[in-house]
């Protein structure tokens, strides 16, 4: 059986739990000179924290991640130099618990997830703005005038008029300008997983941009500049910042939980743990490549496999032969066609619950559980 490795002095994340004095040297550690981004806390706004239902699915899947040397090593690396982490692998060999197990490591609360599609642009994760419900409500205000409708030269004639005409700009994404009585914008805005990620906050938190590769061709490019800026600014925010400097707007975690954005500019304090996930279906350019740390997972072998399952499910592989042949079995499999961890544990939680326990079922439970995910025979 594989040992797992001595940890390191210099290693923040050790995969194990236990981390608060770890978290400590983190936020204490002095990052590159060009990486120090110093963005100023808001007093009023806290982050979530090591409790609630958030933090208990990030911990329970957290937890069961085992990490080798070599990925302790590349996490690391990517820890002190404040570098988003790019992780590639084949589907199921656990690229995105990697990111709940730093979370979990670190005691670094809720991981924020941006699940990425082919139509998802840079803005998607930075903030939303529902420009179109603002000018609802606007009219809304307007029809609850006495007689329905505004008086000619009123201020409320003047948002109507402006309602009318900026309607289909809206809805294709033009900015809409406040009027005297237009709805406060504060209401509409939302910061995304990346915008809430780069708030200034007392601790780092971890950002999973789930399976970049199925992006646009354009979303790693845009992505550069808020990375090497640690920040970004909301326009629709910059262009009210005569009037109203500070102006409180939801997050991703609770849009209730509402923090003070000071003319229109987000800036972190510590950079983001950002862990950006691939399953190799396209290439990255240069550029993109040159602002991540990269690490590789192989599909894992017959001794991280046990210590996976012991982890996850408490048992010993080497305690019983079914176990051993499970394994066996996942392995052989597996150089027909990819399968997926977790389908080796469901295989061992169906045999602990009792069930297709016949040895006449065998390649038929087999066939069940272990369906290949890629290859000839997905």
């Amino acid at each position: 059986m594989e040992a797992e490795a001595v940890a390191k002095d210099w290693w923040l994340y050790h995969g194990n739990g236990e981390g608060a004095a770890r978290r400590a040297r983190l936020e204490a550690g002095s990052p590159p000179p060009w990486r120090d981004f110093g963005g100023a806390l808001d007093p009023g706004y806290a982050p979530p924290g090591c409790a609630g239902e958030a933090w208990q699915r990030t911990a329970g899947r957290g937890e069961g991640y085992v990490p080798d040397e070599p990925e302790k090593d590349v996490v690391n690396t990517a820890l002190h130099l404040r570098r988003p982490l790019l992780v590639t692998g084949k589907p199921g060999v656990g690229k995105s618990t990697l990111a709940y197990s730093i979370a979990a490591d670190l005691n670094l609360g809720p991981v924020l997830h941006w699940p990425i599609t082919s139509r998802t642009v840079l803005r998607d994760g930075l903030y939303l703005y529902d420009a179109v419900g603002r000018l609802q409500e606007a009219g809304m205000e307007q029809l609850r005038t006495p007689g329905g409708l505004p008086a000619a030269g009123t201020a409320a004639a003047t948002a109507a008029g402006t309602a009318a005409a900026t309607a289909t700009g809206a809805a294709a994404g033009a900015p809409v300008e406040d009027t005297p009585s237009a709805p406060s914008i504060s209401r509409y805005l939302r910061l995304g997983p990346l915008g809430t990620a780069l708030l200034p906050q007392d601790r780092p938190r971890v950002l999973l941009v789930d399976e970049i590769d199925k992006s646009d061709i354009d979303l790693p490019g845009d992505l550069l500049t808020v990375f090497e800026d640690g920040g970004f600014l909301i326009p629709e925010l910059a262009r009210l910042a005569q009037e109203d400097p500070a102006v409180a707007i939801g997050t991703d975690d609770d849009p209730d939980a509402v923090v003070r954005i000071t003319q229109g500019r987000v800036q972190c304090r510590y950079f983001p743990i950002v862990v950006l996930t691939s399953n190799g279906e396209r290439d990255f350019p240069p550029a993109f490549l040159r602002r991540c740390v990269r690490l590789h997972l192989e599909p894992p072998g017959p001794d991280k496999l046990a210590r996976i399952v012991r982890r996850r499910l408490g048992v010993d592989v080497a305690s019983g032969e079914e176990y051993q042949d499970l394994v066996r079995a996942f392995l052989d499999r597996g150089e027909d066609g990819d399968l997926a961890t977790d389908q080796l544990l469901n295989a061992i939680q169906l045999r602990l619950a009792g069930a297709w326990s016949a040895p006449a079922d065998r390649e038929r439970f087999l066939d069940t559980v272990m369906q290949h995910l890629t290859g000839p025979t997905a």
